[in-house]
């Protein structure tokens, strides 16, 4: 089990900066305690000290494998209603990631994945739903972590010990004042977000290369409203992001998208994924590994198949690929485009029990056999911003 002094300044900044814990607060923490509960205690005694009342609802890969080696269909489907209350009722939701081994949903059936996704769609929707108030009555904040773990290290290629560097270095908290720093990434990152808010559309272009016909994508963003994540919904953060505006309100999205890194969901790994969007909608899905798992999740219900995110990484802390959404998805120099469920805050509110982000490199890279591979460029409304994984504008991110 992890020990280390940097988990108390983790969920100082979790309670104090990431959620605005305050007096008489509801919290609901959620994760696996029996592998993290050193985060969980420290979290649970944070939201204590801010005079607020912790509640602690344990997640478990041995109860989730259970579920979908016993339950019978209407049982996966099911939604259960006490954690529908919890979901309706918590003012903050603190969620950490604690994988005891992240295969462990590798070899079950994807149509019993897809049913039980289904069965947290309604928690998924209430959600979304009261994550648009935030502050305001009703509203709800949330952040999720990751506690690094043996499981999560070794998918990453490092020790435990590297790992968890790793990760708490993504979160600045190696800094003497992480809150300050956090709020000083808000401040650049709203120049991008505030600038791209009057934009109609985006081109995202690759050349192409290595044997695939690089990426060549248009999102209309026209009614979009723009994300600034600066480590208030997950920790460590580091992207914006918006919401593609779908028939009948846009266009949607159009042309396609071949993904770089592997993409990651419920512990399956699908390698090189290319997805061909019209209208906002995936119409041809294909991958060279997964690819049964990839179209089962895209044909779980409606809503699967639609775009409901794009999403620029901004957090150069984090250079390498690690298997893990939370962290790939920021990658200073990528884009990420989620098919499934969209935030309504974003001005997408594409409902489905899917969100998945898969993640496209932009910068140029160089194999081992010492070829230059291309990078990509972002441009909005046909004027570049973006160019081979770094912002143009010398006061955005990453400059």
């Amino acid at each position: 089990m992890l020990t280390d002094p940097r988990i108390e300044r983790l969920a100082d900044v979790l309670v104090r900066y990431s959620t605005r814990v305050k007096k008489g607060d509801l919290v609901t923490i959620t994760g696996d305690i029996a592998v993290a509960s050193p985060l969980c205690n420290a979290i649970y005694a944070a939201v204590l000290r801010a005079g607020a009342h912790p509640f602690v609802y344990p997640r478990s890969e041995d109860h989730h494998e259970l579920q979908l080696t016993h339950a019978s269909d209407e049982q996966l489907t099911h939604t259960n209603p006490i954690l529908q209350h919890i979901y309706n009722t918590a003012d903050v939701q603190i969620s950490f990631w604690a994988e005891q081994n992240t295969k462990y949903l590798s070899k079950f059936d994807p149509r019993r994945v897809a049913l039980a996704q289904q069965g947290r769609k309604p928690l998924m929707l209430t959600f979304m739903k009261r994550e648009v108030l935030g502050d305001a009555p009703g509203g709800l904040r949330w952040v999720g972590t990751q506690y690094p773990t043996n499981a999560a290290a070794q998918d990453a290629e490092m020790s435990l010990t590297q790992y968890a560097d790793f990760v708490f270095r993504a979160g600045l908290l190696h800094l003497p004042d992480p809150v300050a720093a956090w709020q000083q990434i808000h401040t650049t990152q709203q120049r991008a977000c505030d600038w791209l808010q009057s934009k109609k559309s985006l081109h995202f272009f690759v050349p192409p290369h290595d044997n695939h016909d690089g990426t060549d994508l248009r999102v209309d963003v026209s009614k979009g409203i723009w994300e600034n994540c600066s480590g208030q919904s997950n920790f460590p953060d580091g992207e914006i992001f918006c919401g593609p505006t779908l028939p009948p309100d846009g266009l949607g999205a159009d042309g396609h998208v071949n993904y770089t890194f592997p993409a990651v969901y419920q512990g399956h790994e699908v390698h090189r994924v290319r997805l061909k969007f019209k209208a906002g909608r995936v119409v041809d899905a294909s991958a060279s590994k997964g690819e049964d798992f990839l179209i089962k999740m895209l044909d779980q219900d409606q809503g699967a198949r639609n775009m409901g995110e794009i999403a620029i990484g901004t957090n150069y802390a984090i250079s390498d690929f690690t298997k893990n959404t939370l962290f790939d998805e920021k990658i200073g120099g990528t884009f990420h485009a989620a098919v499934g469920a969209g935030y309504p805050k974003t001005g997408n509110a594409n409902e489905s029990g899917l969100h998945w982000d898969m993640v496209c490199d932009l910068r140029q890279h160089t194999t081992k056999e010492g070829k230059p591979l291309p990078g990509g460029t972002i441009s909005a409304d046909n004027e570049p911003f973006h160019k081979n994984g770094r912002f143009l504008p010398k006061d955005w991110p990453g400059n």
